[in-house]
């Protein structure tokens, strides 16, 4: 197994998008986000939806990176990449719909050599507030997982609300699934040990997979395989929102909401679809005895997903027979980095998908 496998992972899952080129590009990336030339990134120099993981990295708390701070970044970052990444094969922008649109495509990546057995999947569904991200994102996950020789990843794009509003995430996200298990044999996958992996909005859609699987009108009508079932056989939840009724607080008037939240525009711009929506678009409202095993990890200071979606969704899957598991990052922000949590999201997986018995701790992590 390659080093710090999940180090990798982590890093794909938790590191702000805007600051992931500086693996690459560097101090160059740099002056491209410093627009006035001042030798500091501020808020006004990121884009909105990143805004809020500048602090997880804002050595100083003045709100503003400095190059020694953003060269400190890069160089951990690179610290992180596995040593001897095994050789990947990659197919880009597979179209699991096939109507064409740019956002409902999928990569694909496979360790090399290929192995005689199909290869259980994690499908990764990225963050970004649904209206940012790309499936890019994935590519130190894939690299990570992959280099272990035991698991296939994909990672898809799908339609931001700029694009179309709910449920139009959703169904992107059940043709995608749809579309990898009817092609599983083509494709070297096994089609009954799929599991899905998500952050922050991509963690509430994962875990929309896990809860509405067979709930009528929850499966869309994209893709050429609408009798294929979308179901997945785990889930693992990063602080994603999971109930949009008690988001804001249980009496809160969601209507009355700012309509350039993420968390309000991506259920409509009506107050009726609002209303309907928060309830529909809630993996905590179509929780059932039937769902998959759930491993939920979530910051205790996270100020954009409140920790109580967490703790709240956790007891109602738990309330049902579900075997679901939530870790406490105690101190923990919206993103966060823990090498014991890396080793327990693997044992998950592989107890999961591969028939491993290592039993996965729910004891609270503190961050150093």
């Amino acid at each position: 197994m390659a080093k710090s496998v999940f180090d990798a992972l982590m890093r794909g899952v938790f590191l702000p998008m805007i600051l992931a080129p500086a693996l690459t590009s560097g101090a160059d990336f740099f002056s491209q986000l410093d627009a006035d030339g001042n030798g500091r990134i501020t808020l006004n120099e990121i884009p909105e939806e990143a805004r809020p993981f500048v602090k997880l990295v804002d050595a100083n708390g003045d709100g503003e990176l400095s190059h020694a701070e953003f060269g400190r970044i890069a160089a951990s970052l690179r610290q992180m990449i596995p040593e001897e990444p095994g050789e990947v094969t990659e197919t880009q922008n597979v179209d699991y719909v096939g109507a064409g649109h740019p956002r409902q495509t999928l990569d694909l990546y496979f360790p090399q050599p290929s192995p005689d057995e199909p290869l259980p999947l994690i499908v990764y569904l990225h963050g970004g507030g649904w209206m940012g991200g790309t499936k890019q994102e994935a590519r130190p996950v894939a690299d990570a997982l992959t280099a272990t020789g035991d698991y296939a990843v994909a990672s898809i794009n799908y339609r931001l609300i700029q694009d179309a509003l709910w449920p139009a995430q959703l169904d992107d996200c059940k043709a995608a699934v749809r579309f990898l298990r009817a092609n599983a044999k083509t494709y070297g996958i096994d089609p009954d040990r799929i599991a899905v992996m998500g952050v922050s909005a991509g963690g509430h859609l994962a875990s929309l997979l896990g809860t509405t699987s067979g709930e009528a009108g929850t499966e869309g009508a994209l893709g050429k395989y609408p009798g294929t079932s979308s179901k997945v056989a785990a889930v693992v939840d990063l602080f994603g929102p999971t109930n949009f009724e008690t988001f804001f607080g249980e009496d809160t008037d969601i209507v009355g909401m700012s309509r350039t939240n993420a968390a309000i525009r991506v259920l409509g711009m009506k107050d009726e679809d609002i209303l309907r929506n928060a309830r529909l678009a809630s993996p905590a409202h179509w929780v059932s005895k039937n769902d998959p095993p759930f491993l939920i990890v979530h910051g205790t200071r996270d100020d954009v997903v409140p920790f109580a979606q967490s703790a709240e969704f956790e007891e109602m899957l738990k309330a049902k027979g579900v075997d679901a598991r939530l870790i406490a990052v105690e101190g923990g922000g919206h993103g966060f980095r823990s090498d014991e949590l890396n080793q327990r999201i693997k044992r998950f997986l592989d107890r999961h998908l591969r028939g491993g018995t290592a039993e996965v701790s729910t004891t609270p992590i503190r961050l150093r």
